[in-house]
């Protein structure tokens, strides 16, 4: 492996889809407002939410902590695919024939209602019809394969079994759906924005909404202490910032990934290619301005779980040179995910007792067309109060895919990780050069340090703000992740990531460490 591979990786991360775009600029909430239908969270999914409810004349408010779009639908690979792993002879086995008709359906009318919008707006955002595969390198997983082959197919599904794919790659088995395809997300979404502020679809920006009151319906407030009253709420915030009753925090958890995109020698075969098993490899090609693109993703891991997070932009290089000869690394970025306990997202009403918030949640890194699906879905509640496909989604479901486990294994993990932060035995080695982050210990607390590349120091509590379990160091993205429920900070102590909404804070060893850090430095 060339050595200059991974020098380049020390240049920052960047989402090729943000780079390829322009950057929006709608206003931060400045004044209260009142509207029928508040949308919490600009990316694909409420983006999408607003574009169907604006079609029967409601009013409706978007808001978004930052960017709308700048979240995980900007770190997507973006594949238009109802093929979500080996998904659906889990779901026919465990739910029944009807629910899992209900998710096939979904998702494959999805992939048609987003041709349709592409269509209609003639929006230029890379389309191609692409077919997208899975595969397994394991001989006791072909049984696997062939299962997912009949159940897809039963559900209507155009799916076969395959035995090689178009690379240097030895396979046991695969299988593939045709009448799939891939775009550029902010491409579609971006022109998409204007149709909807035209029809009168308000959008906010750099609005964190920070509490939620249910009254004389409800009210929301920024960080900054406006004030929007609606009708209903759609919580789209990829991990939800409302808790009350449902205990959402011990139903989904979240995973970070990794990608590269990078110019080869070899031209990209064509169709969308993922593993089952783990590590992950996922694969597809890109047009783009500076020539094809090829994007590997994969090595996804617990957020704020693990110690070089940088090793796993190193490993999709190794992987890569296995199949291409690399010309160039041109991009690279990671993605965050909600998961939910039986691999089927949340989208519905909030809990079985309110009608007037809803939420959409836990997309499992398949969210182009579980975004548009969520978005029919709550369209469908909100106008009509039933949707075909509401009840395999339904947040409050309890037939589930042997989420008991592992409900018991992530609500174990996260216990581990409020506890084993408060008594951790951190050495006192205060020496941090330029770029670098550490935990540092006093008196049995933890503060966070990270000097900055003109050698200025930042220090942080690194207690995270939702639930109080110990940050940890991203040293990939120069951030602090939460290990429990995905919440990530940057250096300085802002929100990066939810669910939290109050930044960190300096503590009282901030002055200790300060003196000691700078005299060692």
């Amino acid at each position: 492996m060339n050595i200059e591979y991974y020098k380049e990786l020390k240049n920052s991360p960047q989402s090729y889809w943000l780079a390829s775009t322009h950057a929006t600029d709608y206003p931060e909430l400045s004044e209260d407002i009142r509207v029928d239908v508040a949308i919490v969270g600009g990316g694909m999914a409420g983006i999408l939410c607003a574009y169907l409810l604006q079609q029967d004349n409601i009013d409706i408010a978007v808001i978004d902590a930052g960017k709308i779009m700048n979240g995980t639908t900007s770190h997507t690979t973006a594949k238009i695919t109802s093929q979500h792993s080996l998904i659906y002879d889990k779901i026919k086995n465990k739910m029944g024939f009807e629910l899992a008709k209900q998710y096939a359906d979904a998702n494959e009318h999805a992939i048609l209602q987003i041709k349709d919008i592409i269509d209609k707006h003639q929006i230029d955002c890379d389309y191609t019809p692409q077919s997208a595969f899975a595969y397994t390198q394991d001989d006791k997983n072909v049984e696997k394969i062939e299962n997912e082959v009949k159940a897809a197919s039963e559900l209507g599904i155009k799916a076969s079994f395959i035995e090689e794919i178009p690379f240097p790659i030895s396979i046991k088995a695969g299988v593939m759906f045709d009448n799939q395809a891939q775009f550029h997300p902010r491409k579609f979404l971006l022109p998409l924005v204007d149709v909807i502020t035209e029809a009168g679809v308000k959008i906010y920006e750099n609005s964190r909404i920070v509490e939620l009151n249910e009254n004389d319906g409800i009210t929301l407030y920024t960080e900054q202490g406006k004030k929007i009253t609606a009708n209903k709420v759609v919580i789209a915030t990829r991990y939800p910032f409302y808790n009350k009753q449902s205990m959402y925090y011990s139903r989904i958890y979240a995973e970070r990934s990794y990608i590269i995109a990078i110019s080869a020698k070899e031209k990209y075969p064509g169709g969308m290619y993922i593993n089952i098993e783990e590590p992950t490899r996922s694969l597809r090609g890109c047009d783009s301005k500076e020539g094809q693109l090829i994007l590997i993703g994969g090595e996804n891991h617990k957020t704020g779980q693990g110690t070089d997070m940088s090793k796993h932009y190193c490993n999709l290089v190794d992987y890569a040179a296995s199949l291409f000869t690399i010309e160039d690394i041109k991009y690279r970025w990671s993605s965050q995910d909600c998961m939910t306990v039986d691999s089927i997202p949340y989208v519905g009403y909030y809990n079985s007792d309110t009608s007037n918030i809803l939420i959409a949640t836990g997309f499992q890194k398949w969210g182009m067309t579980n975004s548009m699906a969520s978005a029919q879905i709550l369209r469908d509640l909100i106008v009509e109060g039933s949707s075909p496909c509401q009840d395999v989604y339904n947040p409050s479901r309890k037939n589930v895919l042997g989420a008991s486990k592992t409900f018991i294994k992530e609500n174990f993990d996260v216990a581990k990780h409020l506890i084993s932060g408060k008594i951790a035995s951190i050495p006192k080695n205060v020496k941090i050069q330029p770029g670098e982050g550490k935990v540092l210990e006093h008196d049995g607390e933890r503060t966070g340090a990270y000097r900055d590349e003109n050698g200025n120091l930042f220090l942080v509590n690194t207690t995270c703000t939702h639930l109080g379990c110990e940050l940890n160091w991203n040293c990939a993205e120069k951030s602090w992740d939460c290990p429990c429920h995905g919440s990530r900070f940057s250096y300085t102590g802002s929100i990066i990531d939810g669910p939290s909404v109050d930044p960190l804070v300096a503590d009282k060893n901030v002055n200790i460490f300060e003196r000691v850090i700078k005299e060692d430095f």
